[in-house]
């Protein structure tokens, strides 16, 4: 059996998220029905880095391939899109260790979330459309709250895949690109839902209904306050998976019309 690589950007509008699931069109069980296809055979694995909800994007998931094949990653990388819908792309496929695990070996991760200030035409799945004014200062100086090591239980469903709910958050930005408010987060890993309830408190302190003292609360106290306040997931994107000796993203940039 031979290993690979795949870098992969999917709109997940249509898909009930990454994880595959019996009764419910996902990325990974779609990814899976045409590498048996590719190589006719059912004995083939496909793992993520980390699982997307409903409706999330990626910019670029990472997952290791493993089958029975002498393709080299450029035909399987043909192979694959010739046959995948068209919002679900292979950006590139890599020979990889026999040992490598996309999850596993992952050292960290980076979502961006996308706030729109004004009704788009355009950029409807791609953003979650906040009509009331917002505070961005508020926001970015709240923001500082989640960084270090802390306890997520408060913004998290049980998940029965993570032993615990502390989380190292290496770095939040946040950037005003037009009418949209960016935020990008950086962690070693997420749990279920996890980064949509903390965009969801963020914008909360951005209408001046909460502060930081409530995220210090929060995250030293179980609460479910903050469930309530989960943003969509159509403002969400997997932007880049980091591995060892890998360089972690910098610029900052929406790709929507709606930022000029």
């Amino acid at each position: 059996m031979a290993r690979f690589k795949l870098f992969i950007e999917y709109e997940g509008t249509r898909y009930s998220g990454w994880q595959k699931q019996h009764n419910s069109k996902t990325v990974q069980g779609t990814l899976i029905r045409v590498a048996e296809k590719i190589f006719n055979t059912s004995q083939v694995d496909i793992q993520g880095s980390g699982r997307t909800d409903s409706g999330v994007h990626a910019l670029c998931q990472v997952a290791h391939l493993e089958a029975k094949t002498m393709f080299a990653p450029e035909i399987i990388r043909m192979k694959f899109n010739d046959e995948l819908p068209y919002d679900i792309n292979i950006l590139e496929v890599e020979k990889a260790h026999p040992k490598f695990h996309a999850r596993h070996d992952a050292v960290s991760r980076s979502y961006i979330y996308q706030i729109s200030r004004r009704r788009t035409a355009f950029g409807k799945n791609y953003v979650w459309w906040i009509k009331d004014k917002l505070n961005f200062s508020a926001m970015e100086s709240a923001s500082k709250e989640f960084l270090g090591m802390k306890d997520f239980s408060s913004f998290s469903d049980d998940d029965k895949e993570e032993k615990s709910t502390k989380v190292l958050i290496e770095s939040l930005q946040l950037k005003e690109a037009g009418d949209l408010i960016l935020i990008r987060i950086t962690g070693s890993h997420f749990l279920w839902k996890m980064v949509r309830r903390m965009v969801g408190v963020l914008a909360e302190v951005g209408r001046g209904k909460m502060n930081t003292k409530d995220i210090v609360y929060f995250l030293n106290t179980k609460s479910n306050v903050p469930a309530k306040f989960t943003a969509p997931p159509s403002g969400l994107f997997l932007e880049h998976v980091l591995y060892k000796n890998g360089r972690p993203k910098n610029e900052l940039n929406s790709f929507l019309p709606v930022s000029r």
